[in-house]
């Protein structure tokens, strides 16, 4: 089992930036991999990036391609997702997720994931 909080949402003006954080405990954080997906309202869930458990392999949506970085430290079981230059349409509530896979792998699919946070929400302001 793996345990997974976010923390650092909130409300924004168009522009600015924000860095979300996901704080993992359970099994060893190293072997999984991270993805970061958001939910807007009357919208389905969509990925926005994902990252391999060793940190080397990310993916991006083109939505957020050049404005969102996601990265991991291991050694701190933290995954995060600094939001650049943030618009009103990046409004939702952001989920971080964990599966155990390879080395290399960057699932892109709800489906493949095992374990989901709480949630934190992001307000872009115009």
């Amino acid at each position: 089992q793996v345990q997974l909080v976010e923390s650092g949402g909130g409300l924004v003006q168009a522009g600015g930036s924000l860095r979300l954080s996901c704080a993992a405990s359970g099994r060893t954080f190293s072997s999984y991999a991270m993805g970061w997906f958001r939910q807007a309202p009357g919208k389905e869930r969509e990925v926005v990036a994902a990252i391999s458990s060793s940190g080397r392999s990310t993916y991006y949506a083109d939505s957020v391609k050049g404005r969102f970085t996601i990265s991991r430290d291991n050694a701190q079981n933290t995954g995060y997702l600094q939001m650049n230059s943030l618009k009103p349409e990046d409004t939702a509530v952001y989920y971080c997720a964990a599966c155990q896979t390879g080395y290399w792998s960057v699932p892109r699919v709800m489906g493949q994931y095992h374990y989901w946070g709480q949630g934190t929400q992001v307000t872009v302001s115009s």
